[in-house]
């Protein structure tokens, strides 16, 4: 399965350690994670990179969902959390990091609305409640920067990067 993993972008250890925590996190612990991570501050999540998402982009993809069955929605979201090979996930593989974060937003803001609600017997099987606490604890930079590859590791997309300058010896050319 081609999916969106790559190389971290992540340059603090101690960020680097706490994603590697979420990434060994069942898929639906990963969903209920990122939803409560929304809840806790998806009000400034948004806002901080106001130029660099583009609305036009993610609404459509956050909107598909409304059409779908609570358990077909249910159902998209694990797919694009685990890198599956469907519409859906490709589509949300094709978006840049920040749209790609813009729709985990719109998601966790429409759930219980028009999306599927966080089921009322939900329980965490790892250690979510503890990597939330760490992220709140976390500054604000290095929060967006555990999101932003959260949110780049999901999805599916056949598209790989070239390899380093270091590998080849030779630079791409116009």
């Amino acid at each position: 399965m081609a999916s969106n993993n790559q190389t971290t972008q992540i340059t603090e250890d101690s960020t680097n350690d706490l994603f590697q925590r979420y990434d060994a996190l069942s898929v639906d612990d990963k969903l209920a994670l990122l939803y409560y991570i929304y809840e806790a501050m998806g009000g400034s999540i948004t806002p901080a990179a106001p130029e660099a998402a583009d609305p036009e982009l993610a609404e459509p993809l956050i909107k598909e969902l409304y059409d779908l069955s609570k358990d077909e929605q249910l159902e998209a979201m694990r797919s694009v959390a685990r890198g599956e090979h469907s519409d859906i996930s490709e589509r949300y593989g094709a978006l840049s990091a920040n749209n790609q974060l813009l729709v985990w937003y719109g998601w966790a803001e429409a759930m219980g609305k028009q999306i599927v609600d966080m089921p009322s017997d939900y329980e965490a099987e790892g250690d979510v409640s503890k990597i939330l606490s760490d992220i709140k604890g976390m500054e604000f930079q290095s929060q967006i920067s555990l999101l932003r590859e959260a949110a780049t590791q999901m999805g599916f997309t056949s598209v790989t990067a070239p390899p380093p300058l270091a590998e080849t010896g030779i630079t791409n050319s116009l």
